[in-house]
């Protein structure tokens, strides 16, 4: 499974951006697609999943900000991150989880100025 990601860049607080992930092979077949970042110094964290049933995770940290999708006519998966925050600062990267096996993406770096 290959995941590669793109969408990252400079905004202002307040500002938004769309992340997309475009995978190599069909999105029904992956238990799970998700999105995490890490930020400098900090681990790795969870963003957005969602379930191979449909159903999705959002972190507080996000909820109501940022929306996971995913395209599966396209095998795309997709972050709309709205209303950004500086410490929303991070490189994003998209994973996802086949048969017990854990795949990622490069990462693709979002920073926010205040």
């Amino acid at each position: 499974v290959q995941l590669q990601a793109s969408g990252g860049g400079l905004v202002q607080a307040g500002g938004s951006l769309r992340l997309s992930c475009a995978a190599s092979v069909n999105i029904f077949s992956l238990s799970t697609v998700a999105w995490y970042r890490q930020a400098p110094g900090k681990q790795r964290e969870l963003v957005a999943l969602i379930r191979s049933g449909g159903s999705t995770y959002v972190a507080d940290s996000v909820k109501g900000r940022f929306i996971i999708s995913s395209d599966n006519a396209k095998n795309t998966l997709a972050l709309q991150m709205n209303s950004l925050k500086p410490e929303d600062t991070a490189v994003y990267y998209c994973g996802a989880n086949r048969m017990g096996f854990d795949y990622w993406g490069q990462g693709t770096l979002v920073t926010v100025s205040s």
